[in-house]
């Protein structure tokens, strides 16, 4: 039988924990991410997913209240030294977060966002990223003709996708999404997760999600993650059906984990 190849290690994670004021949100996060493989982080609220999510492309960097220490390194550089680029980075580290925010503009100025504040200005080199970004988002077909038109209308999934193609425009390696169907019903969810299952190909993605079954049918890896740590980590299948940890077992059955002991 031939052997697997390695998995090229995109994200490296080391100890990373995250405080706003005195209060800690992560604990010591260490965890490894491979290129081109789909992540799950899943976990009650107030369990750090989402300020996971945001150390990953320094949102932190907005409120002045956080602050971080660790390491986070992306293809081995450290993104959270002083001197780097951080709008460079977010070029780079896409995100989607679970509320779509549509800018008070056109849909083709909205997915051409990034692009512009790249300083391109080439109006044909605007639109074909932008039809590519749609189309990815399985956008183009409803779209291709209303670019002029406001985005604030459209309909919350809709809006969703959008954002997804804002964030494609600029052609990121790493895409994350943090609860990005928690305002869906679950038909508009589905649709949001086909979008994402076709984009597992061409990137690395992370995804926070409160929804179990969404964890399961999209990633390749699930965390487990409570009170700012990590409890358990590992093959999705195998840690849904067999977790090594009473506490992600009890997480899983709808139990309290809090009240079990490892």
């Amino acid at each position: 039988m031939q052997e697997r190849t390695p998995l090229e290690t995109k994200i490296e994670v080391g100890k990373l924990s995250v405080w706003y004021g005195s209060e800690p949100a992560l604990r010591g996060v260490t965890f490894d991410v491979a290129s081109k493989t789909t992540t799950a982080l899943i976990g009650e609220g107030g369990s750090g997913k989402s300020t996971l999510m945001r150390a990953l492309n320094r949102m932190h960097d907005l409120n002045p209240e956080a602050r971080v220490q660790g390491s986070i390194k992306i293809d081995g550089a450290e993104i959270l030294g002083a001197g780097v680029d951080t709008a460079r980075l977010r070029r780079n580290v896409g995100m989607v977060f679970a509320r779509p925010t549509m800018l008070p503009t056109t849909i083709g100025d909205n997915v051409m966002f990034g692009l512009a504040a790249q300083g391109v200005r080439d109006e044909r080199s605007m639109r074909e990223a932008a039809e590519r970004a749609l189309r990815r988002a399985g956008l183009w077909e409803q779209m291709a003709d209303k670019l002029d038109a406001p985005a604030s209308p459209l309909p919350e999934d809709t809006q969703q996708r959008l954002s997804i193609a804002r964030a494609l425009a600029v052609d990121p390696d790493v895409l994350l999404f943090d609860d990005p169907t928690a305002m869906l019903d679950p038909i508009a969810a589905l649709s949001i997760e086909d979008v994402i299952a076709r984009l597992r190909r061409d990137h690395t993605i992370i995804i926070a999600t409160n929804d179990l079954q969404q964890a399961a049918r999209l990633a390749d890896i699930t965390i487990y993650m409570a009170n700012g740590e990590i409890v358990e980590s590992g093959d999705t299948p195998l840690l849904f059906n067999k977790p090594g940890d009473v506490r992600t077992e009890a997480f899983l059955a709808g139990r309290n984990p809090r009240g079990a002991v490892s």
